[in-house]
């Protein structure tokens, strides 16, 4: 019965274009370790250099993204389900290379989580190199959290408007998934 369920997940992996995939609770440990995992990977598909780093670089950051989510959810009734709750793809479809990931993330967070997102996507090329700038600049950060850095980063080596949704779950919280193609 294990065989089968793991080959119909291998199938649907290969159906998706998924070449890459890592799901569970991720540490700062487990980050570093599937950071280097897809190094290896980019290196053997022999990659172009730009093309590698910009997959690798929004990786990290979608990664960390979902760590230090968790960690300020640590006092949430759900924060163990929040953190279990992760997973990061890299794959191939008809736009090229794209990393997609998601977590559970409470309800209440959706709303300004989204218009970041959404005022990102309404700026081209320039506009997020000159608020990326202003940014860097700034002397107060949100919340200590780096001024939303680095979301303008991953939109800035994306090669087309970061795509985002959300499907509802329980107990006041909803799946989010966050995708960047390259």
């Amino acid at each position: 019965m294990i065989d089968q369920n793991l080959l119909n997940v291998q199938t649907m992996l290969r159906n998706n274009g998924i070449l890459i995939s890592f799901s569970g609770r991720l540490s700062q440990q487990l980050i570093e370790e599937y950071g280097e995992a897809v190094k290896s990977y980019l290196v053997s598909e022999k990659r172009p250099k730009n093309e590698a780093y910009h997959i690798f670089s929004i990786f990290i950051e979608m990664t960390q993204n979902i760590k230090n989510y968790g960690t300020l959810k640590t006092d949430s009734v759900a924060w163990d389900r929040i953190a279990q709750s992760s997973i990061v793809t890299i794959g191939k479809d008809d736009q090229g290379t794209y990393i997609c990931a998601g977590n559970l993330i409470e309800n209440e967070d959706l709303p300004s989580l989204g218009e970041r997102i959404e005022s990102l996507r309404q700026l081209n090329k320039d506009g997020l190199k000159a608020l990326y700038k202003e940014r860097l600049r700034s002397v107060e950060l949100t919340n200590g959290r780096g001024a939303g850095i680095g979301l303008i980063d991953m939109s800035r080596k994306a090669s087309s408007p970061i795509q985002y949704s959300w499907t509802p779950d329980a107990d006041n919280l909803s799946f989010f998934t966050i995708k960047a193609v390259v």
